[in-house]
């Protein structure tokens, strides 16, 4: 593998545990309003979360873009208001990193939750503790297991995006390039040589990531 190819590497690691470390306290209170709570229109916010499983990774893309570009509503309060761009930039692999792991993280937290024996939690309401202590010292250790499991998962997803990255980060050399990038355009190339390590190196780490959150997970559910 030459430098170049590492410094792909590093980067695709880097922001793919960056997009996971954005989501995870985003991830948590909405799994367990989800596990939690009931209210109106909850199965809208539920469907919303898990759309980036089953819509089109580029289409995700294309709204991401629209969203963020320089004339989005995000995009623009962003420029204006604190300088920043978003689309191209190192910022928009996270964004989209983050957009399409999130659906993995905020099933398997709810799923812990769900999981969590209420008894406990109604114990301590009754001894006087607050929503928030009844959360920090019982609800969330409890559940503790499966969020990592989650974000874990979500790291991989991160790790192997490609569709939506490609189409509001571009394919920019030193600045937005990834892995699955990276061996898209190797082969277009016609460099399959330089694509093959890369494919080695992202199989490798992915099949890591998803065996832990698989022997996490499992653990969980053993406890």
């Amino acid at each position: 593998m030459t430098s170049e190819a590492w410094r792909v590497v590093f980067f695709t690691l880097e922001t793919s545990a960056l997009s996971t470390v954005v989501i995870l306290p985003f991830g948590i209170a909405i799994a367990w309003l989800l596990a939690r709570r009931d209210w109106p229109g909850k199965t809208i916010v539920e469907t919303l979360v898990m759309l980036p499983l089953f819509v089109p990774p580029v289409a995700t893309g294309l709204i991401l873009l629209m969203l963020f570009g320089r004339h989005g509503a995000l995009g623009a309060i962003l420029q204006r208001g604190l300088g920043i761009d978003v689309v191209f930039t190192w910022r928009a692999v996270v964004v989209a990193g983050a957009v399409m792991s999130f659906p993995l993280l905020v099933r398997s937290a709810q799923t812990a939750f769900q999981e969590v024996n209420r008894r406990f939690e109604d114990i301590a309401r009754t001894l006087g503790s607050k929503e928030w202590r009844v959360f920090r010292t019982i609800s969330l250790p409890l559940a503790a297991r499966g969020i990592v499991a989650g974000a874990v998962l979500a790291f991989a997803r991160a790790m192997g995006e490609f569709g939506a990255t490609a189409i509001v980060a571009g394919m920019i050399p030193r600045r937005t390039m990834t892995i699955s990038l990276a061996i898209y355009q190797n082969i277009q190339l016609g460099h399959d040589a330089d694509a093959l390590p890369l494919l080695a190196v992202s199989i490798a780490i992915v099949f890591l990531a998803v065996f832990c959150g698989q022997m996490i997970s499992r653990g969980n559910r053993r406890r």
